[in-house]
């Protein structure tokens, strides 16, 4: 029986480089986005297990007779290192009542919980009775890694209720973390989360996810940076709806259609995302102002190359045009074609520009937040050291 109240934390991602080009085999660079997803895991009455996710509309929970007796039905074994398999994620669909095909954020969080509760308990112990309640910052759907998140909160959470992973959260303390072998078993853990949600997901999101800071990807392999600094951002979501689909063949077709036109294209975005690791991994060690009129140019060589390759939008050219009256330098990050835009904030960046930044952009209809990159992963954290709003949603009850 679990008798704790955890709460935890995870946070989004975006693409700093190489959104598209990645697909092609060229340097991808990820950062943490320090608008979080929280978890609050307690015990619950007596052999029930609920979930509340009220960003998605999701209040669901069940016996956990019930949830022991679906478990001991499966005929294969879960692992960590094994892909959900099309039989038991027919049969959880089955038993929540979803229907087949469904792929609304409701029905593919509520599979999610279903599969990580009873493959971490079948792995580690019981099914656990526990009420466990989702709250973000994130919009769902905006390429924010919305979904690695509440999977990295999700396998945190139950490895810890399970005992599988330790409590590292001392009487007294603010925030915790796990160790470096305790956060590969939770992202190994969350990126089966992310294949229920995503069929064949890169596995980029839930590692930033897990181990914050900024990650390097290229043909599959992920490579955490070491050190990198906490940048100040402007994060803009347009609100204009697009498929990341269509975006990634129409880049393809072009390639195929002018391939020397295009590759070095898709070159000289492999080189800026080469470029900025190498800036963002010098800049702890030597905090200098001069690093930033760096990372401004790549942000602006990066957006025009963004529009050669045919992934802009006239929303993102004025999220641009905006920012550029204030003297700030943003480009589009994820899939483009619309979604979300970033914006650099220097450390002297005057407030007053970036309120007039944010004033304008909020006047086009778009969405602004003020945040960090280079934020940490996956976090314990104490109720005192949460901020008023994350508290209140968390004490929903």
């Amino acid at each position: 029986m679990w008798e704790r109240n955890l709460v935890l934390s995870a946070p989004g991602k975006v693409i700093l480089h190489g959104e598209h080009a990645v697909v092609h085999g060229k340097v991808a660079l990820a950062v943490a986005l320090d608008l979080r997803t929280f978890l609050r895991l307690r015990p619950c009455a007596e052999g029930r297990v609920c979930v509340r996710l009220p960003g998605v509309g999701v209040v669901r929970s069940w016996d956990t007779p019930r949830l022991q007796a679906l478990r001991r039905g499966f005929a294969a074994d879960f692992d960590e290192s094994k892909s959900p398999s099309v039989e038991q994620l027919d049969t959880l669909r089955e038993f929540a009542g979803i229907a087949a095909g469904a792929s609304a954020p409701e029905s593919l969080a509520t599979l999610a919980f279903l599969y990580m509760c009873l493959a971490i308990s079948a792995k580690y112990g019981d099914v656990l009775s526990v009420d466990i309640l989702v709250w973000s910052e994130l919009p769902t759907g905006a390429g924010l890694g919305s979904s690695a998140a509440y999977a990295v909160c999700l396998a945190a959470a139950l490895l810890t209720a399970c005992g599988a992973i330790s409590c590292p959260l001392k009487e007294g303390e603010s925030t915790a973390r796990w160790t470096e072998e305790e956060l590969t078993l939770i992202n190994s853990w969350a990126f089966q989360g992310e294949r229920v949600i995503h069929g064949n997901p890169s596995g980029v999101d839930n590692a930033v996810g897990t181990w914050g800071g900024a990650l390097r990807y290229q043909s599959g392999k992920i490579t955490p940076l070491k050190r990198v600094p906490t940048l100040r951002i402007l994060l803009t979501n347009t609100k204009v709806p697009r498929s990341t689909k269509v975006l990634v063949a129409g880049v393809k077709e072009k390639i195929l259609k002018f391939p020397a036109i295009m590759n070095p294209v898709l070159d000289s975005i492999d080189a800026i995302s080469q470029e900025c690791q190498s800036v963002l991994e010098a800049m702890p060690a030597n905090p200098s102002p001069e690093y930033y009129p760096v990372l401004e140019e790549l942000f602006d060589i990066n957006q025009h190359h963004l529009n050669v390759i045919g992934v802009g939008h006239p929303s993102l050219d004025r999220l641009c045009r905006v920012t550029a009256s204030h003297g700030l330098h943003s480009k589009l990050t994820g899939a483009g074609g619309g979604g979300c835009g970033i914006t650099l904030l220097r450390p002297d960046t005057s407030p007053l520009a970036v309120e007039a930044a944010k004033r304008d952009l909020c006047a086009c209809g778009f969405e602004c937040w003020e945040t960090n990159i280079g934020a940490p992963g996956v976090t314990l954290h104490s109720f005192s050291s949460l901020n008023a709003e994350v508290l209140h949603a968390l004490s929903e009850s």
